[in-house]
C-alpha cells in the first residue's frame, strides 16, 4: 500500500512537472496542509536519476512554501481575527490553537516565523499571527525563505540520495527532526539574548 502511495506520488510530480512543485507546496504551506515529505523527497529523487533539474525543482518548492505562507499572512492581515473565529475550524485552526501560535508569536517575535518552518505542524500556522501583527511582509518572506529552504533542501537531498529506501528516509527524517528542534532551541536562545542585549 505505502510502496503505491510513494509511486503515485513520484508519478504525479514527474507530470505535473516543476509546476506541480509549486502547487503543491503552497497547499502544503497554506489552507490545504499535508506533508511537504510526499512532494519533495520525490522530487529529489527524480533529479537524481536526471528527470529533473535539481536547483530548478528546489526554487520551485522554496517559492511555492514562501507563496502559501503569504497567502495565510494576507487572510489575516486584512480579515484579522474575525477570519479565524468564523473560518478557522475549516482549515484546522480553532480558536484555542491560534491563541497559542499567536502567543508563541508574540513571545518570541519575528525570528519565530524562521524557526517554525522547521517544526511539522506548526510550519503552515506561523503566518496567521505574523499577519495579524501586521509584521514587516519584506522581513516575513525573509525569514520564511530562509527557514522553508533549509527544510526543502533536506527533504530533496534525501531524495536524491536515499529516495528508493522509504525505510531508511523514514528513519533519517526523524533524526533529522530531532537536530532541527534543537536547533530551533539553540537559534531561539541567541536570537533573545541578542535582543536582550541590544535593548540595554
Amino acid at each position: 500500500m505505502l510502496t503505491s502511495i510513494v509511486n503515485f506520488i513520484v508519478e504525479f510530480v514527474a507530470a505535473w512537472g516543476y509546476f506541480g512543485i509549486f502547487a503543491m507546496m503552497f497547499l502544503e504551506s497554506s489552507f490545504f496542509p499535508f506533508p511537504s515529505e510526499v512532494v519533495m523527497i520525490p522530487a529529489g529523487y527524480l533529479a537524481s536519476k536526471g528527470e529533473m533539474s535539481f536547483a530548478i525543482a528546489f526554487a520551485c518548492g522554496l517559492a511555492g512554501s514562501v507563496a502559501g505562507a503569504v497567502f495565510n499572512y494576507y487572510l489575516c492581515y486584512f480579515f484579522g481575527r474575525k477570519f479565524i473565529d468564523k473560518f478557522g475550524k475549516f482549515i484546522g485552526v480553532t480558536n484555542e490553537k491560534f491563541a497559542k501560535f499567536e502567543a508563541f508569536f508574540n513571545k518570541h517575535g519575528e525570528i519565530s516565523t524562521f524557526n517554525c518552518r522547521l517544526i511539522p505542524g506548526i510550519r503552515q500556522y506561523i503566518s496567521l499571527p505574523a499577519g495579524l501583527a501586521k509584521m514587516n511582509l519584506a522581513r516575513f518572506c525573509t525569514f520564511t525563505a530562509l527557514g522553508a529552504g533549509i527544510w526543502v533542501l533536506i527533504l530533496m537531498l534525501l531524495g536524491y540520495f536515499i529516495g528508493e529506501n522509504q525505510e531508511l528516509i523514514k528513519e533519517k527524517l526523524h533524526i533529522i527532526t530531532f537536530f532541527l528542534l534543537g536547533f530551533v532551541l539553540l537559534l531561539s536562545a541567541l536570537y533573545i539574548l541578542h535582543i536582550k542585549r541590544k535593548n540595554r
